[in-house]
Parts: structure tokens; sequence; C-alpha cells
């Protein structure tokens, strides 16, 4: 199945459970996908995430309601998802510009029309990566927990725990038990299958080199032997990394004979001059062979 049909399938999907619970794991299934790379790859395709997509349709649904329908704003607001009367009209007034009430004595509405993927010719772009297969090893780091994706694919979270391990003194720590002749950089390890409705971890860390902790804040986490496919990312960033990421989400994937494998993201830092325009990084995706 192509992403053009899978994304379709999530979005009738969603359609049809607007006025009940959408899962988020069972939308990315219409897709063929994890819930955090169909959130991601939304997101990316649309500029918006998923959860954004859901709440304008319900908004606008739940404004035709009001107009057409003598319901009490209350029942409205439960059909939706709102827990109460009172964050519906929070949620109804931020995106209408008008209060539930007004909008039914006739005031006037927004209206977020229901998303249809289309074909668009596209491609003849190459991209270079190759497939490698890793040994398990083990990673020291230092993990956070992070929101998940909105519309950028660096994450305001992601960008402020760089910033943060770069000023606390983390990054010299890590070096002390890292070893670099294997991954050959700082690595970003996004552990996309632990992820929930809210966020997912995020790590910062190196190959460990076994050398004991000495009682140092990090921790050490087991990644398991896997195959990936290795992408170039060069340019300055963040913009090199998106751009790359989108190639790999738009064309790489629903093109190849490979699929998202064990939910494991590695990107190899090998420096920290990042603005630089001929910056090299390389991303790493788990992967496995398409059935």
């Amino acid at each position: 199945m192509d992403w053009i049909t899978g994304i379709q399938r999530a979005l009738d999907y969603a359609e049809e459970h607007m006025a009940e619970e959408i899962v988020y794991e069972t939308a990315a299934k219409q897709a063929y996908s994890s819930s955090f790379h169909f959130q991601r790859i939304f997101a990316m395709l649309c500029g918006y995430s998923f959860g954004d997509y859901i709440r304008m349709r319900r908004l606008t649904l739940a404004a035709e309601d009001l107009q057409r329908s003598k319901e009490k704003i209350a029942d409205i607001a439960f059909r939706y998802g709102y827990d109460s009367p009172e964050s519906f009209t929070r949620a109804f007034t931020r995106f209408h510009g008008v209060a539930p009430s007004a909008a039914r004595r006739g005031g006037s509405v927004k209206s977020f029309s229901r998303l249809s993927v289309k074909l668009i010719l596209s491609g003849g772009n190459t991209m270079d990566y190759r497939i490698e297969k890793k040994q398990a090893f083990q990673l020291v780091c230092k993990k956070k927990y992070v929101n998940k994706p909105q519309g950028d694919t660096a994450t305001a979270d992601i960008s402020a725990f760089w910033n943060e391990c770069t000023n606390d003194g983390t990054m010299q720590k890590l070096c002390k038990y890292a070893r670099f002749d294997n991954l050959n950089g700082v690595l970003g390890v996004c552990f996309s299958k632990d992820m929930a409705d809210s966020g997912f971890p995020y790590a910062i860390g190196a190959e460990y080199n076994g050398a004991p902790l000495d009682g140092e804040p990090l921790e050490i986490v087991g990644i398991p032997a896997q195959t990936y496919a290795v992408f170039e990312c060069r340019g300055k960033m963040p913009d090199a990394f998106k751009k790359t990421y989108l190639q790999i989400c738009s064309e790489f994937f629903p093109q190849s004979n490979y699929e998202y494998g064990s939910g494991v993201e590695l990107e190899v830092y090998p420096s920290d001059n990042v603005d630089d325009p001929e910056y090299y990084c390389e991303i790493w995706i788990a992967v496995n062979e398409k059935k």
C-alpha cells in the first residue's frame, strides 16, 4: 500500500469517528505505520499535527450542530470529546472568535474543510543511503520525555534539550564514557516505539565504552541488533535535517522495499558546527524488509 492510499484511509477513519474516540494507533494502522511515524509524517506534509486536524474538524462540526439544531451546548461539547462545557467554550471561542451561544444566535463561524489526499507527480530526486546491519550496543545517555511531533520535525522540546545538555556540562560528561570508533559522533536517539498520546522518550548520548559511571546522572540503555537505513544529511541544521527527513518519508519509504522497523532512530552528529552550510550528519532508521 502506498502512502497516498494509507493517509487517505487514516483520514477516512478519523472522519467516521469525529463524534467518538479517535485512537491514534488505529488511525496509523490504516497507513500501515506506527503512531509515531504517522503523526510525524502527517505534520510534515500538512503543516499541522493530526491532533490539530481532529480538533479543527470537530470544532467545525460543532458549529454546524449549534446552528442547525437545538441541542444543549453541553451535549455537543461531550459529543466532540470535551470534558466540560467550559473547556468546550474556551476552545470554540479561540477557534471561531465567538462563543457557542453567539454562534447559535447566528454569529459568524469558521469552517475547516475535510482533507482529501490527491496524487501529485513528483520524484526524480536522488538520495544517498545505505543499508547497514549493526550489532547490539549500549548507549550512555541522558533521556528526556518530549512532546509528540507537531508541524516541525525538530520540536521545541528537543532543541531545548540539546541546548540544556550543551550548557550544563552533560556533553563533557558523556565524552568520558563514549567511544566514537563505530558511529563516529554524538547521538540523538528517538525511541518512537514508546510513544504515548503526549510524547516520547528522546536521548542524547553516545556508544558506551564500559567505564564505571562513578555516580554521574547518566543512563545506560541497551540498543538491540537491527538493520538500519542510513541517510546522508548535508547542510545547515536544522533545515537540512527537515529536508532530508521529508524526502525519507515522502520518497524513500513509499518506493523502497523497506518499512519502519523496531522504533529506534539515531541522529549521528560528528561535530557541533551545525551552522556550517557544508555540515554533514547521518540519520539511521531501523527498518525491516517489506513482506
